[in-house]
């Protein structure tokens, strides 16, 4: 930018601090110089001087001087924020992974054994490490508003905007959000379709926790244990070995689906937490996790509905088509639910 621009504030920037909006509008500009800058009265807020802390409104008239040209989004802008050579990898996956984009809501079908976030030993090899990547056009950067275990692959719902992303999280936490999961377990499930209502709570010592299912009778006595509700049924089987499933849990307990299978005694092939060696199939069949989140319905930001769908992971399409399953549409089985 080479000359005096007047920017207004979005309704989306609105009860921002003023340096804030700054740095999601103009990265380039470092704290210093906007700092001279404001004490120089060359920013202005509606002709007015202002402070970094001041927060703007909708409609607030913001002066911005000569700032020289600002990177431009997307690999570049991560690229100049000193992003790694393997966050970088990661985002450029992701790109090729989005299943949907628009200017609210940025869906990707994440890669099995990518976190979405840091943890011990993970240093910055994860999803959020990389979201300055996938920027585009937008001028904020993607926000997580829910998660998905690190070994399942699937739909994962990101925010391009703070008020989208209030918007996503209001949906979650009222459990608008429709989510149907594909696995396939070492058996088939007795009935082979019904609701499990199982509390769930950590169990082990720290750093090696697992969930442990507590029976209704057993939830008075556990007060850490959580209200866990699945639904599942058995959309094919191949001789009682093998199954595919789908799940729609009603909660969001950490592990829940993992968990809730292995009650049943058919753990989710290439579970060795929750299954042990019982959830490893011989003749091929990957070691990976086979759970993978199929589709989601949730209430789009900008008003309607948002159904995405994600292809299976290349590990679990190997085994559908050496059990000779059909990637197909496996979620009427819940219709009745929906009505």
């Amino acid at each position: 930018m080479s000359s005096v621009e007047i920017r207004k504030v979005e309704a989306a920037d609105t009860e921002m601090r003023l340096d804030r909006w700054f740095k999601r509008h103009f990265p380039a500009l470092s704290h210093g110089r906007l700092e001279k800058l404001l004490r120089t009265g060359q920013i202005r807020v509606n002709g007015g001087r202002v402070k970094a802390a001041d927060h703007v409104a909708t409609g607030d008239e913001i002066r911005v001087p000569p700032l020289g040209e600002a990177p431009k989004p997307g690999r570049e802008t991560a690229a100049a924020k000193g992003m790694s050579p393997k966050v970088l990898e990661i985002a450029e996956a992701l790109r090729r992974a989005i299943i949907h984009r628009d200017q609210d809501v940025i869906v990707v079908n994440k890669p099995a054994g990518l976190a979405v976030q840091g943890g011990s030993g993970l240093d910055d090899a994860h999803l959020d490490a990389a979201l300055d990547g996938l920027i585009f056009d937008g001028t904020e950067r993607p926000r997580i508003v829910h998660r998905l275990d690190k070994d399942t692959s699937g739909v994962l719902v990101l925010a391009r905007t703070r008020l989208a992303a209030a918007a996503l999280t209001k949906s979650f936490r009222a459990r608008d959000a429709v989510k149907t999961y594909w696995a396939l377990t070492a058996g088939t499930p007795k009935p082979m379709r019904g609701k499990i209502d199982l509390a769930l709570m950590k169990d082990g010592p720290s750093g090696h926790e697992k969930m442990r299912t507590v029976l209704a009778q057993d939830r008075e006595e556990d007060d850490d244990a959580k209200k866990a509700v699945t639904y599942y049924a058995v959309v094919e089987h191949a001789a009682q070995k093998v199954a595919w499933i789908a799940m729609r849990p009603l909660t969001g307990r950490t592990h829940q689906l993992r968990a809730h299978a292995a009650f049943l005694g058919t753990p989710i092939v290439g579970d060795g937490k929750y299954g042990g060696a019982e959830a490893f199939l011989t003749g091929g069949v990957s070691r990976k996790l086979h759970l993978h989140a199929r589709s989601i319905d949730i209430a789009h930001p900008a008003g309607g509905r948002l159904r995405v769908k994600a292809p299976l992971a290349p590990h679990m399409a190997e085994s559908f088509k050496m059990f000779g399953f059909e990637e197909r549409d496996g979620d009427d089985v819940f219709a009745e639910l929906d009505e």
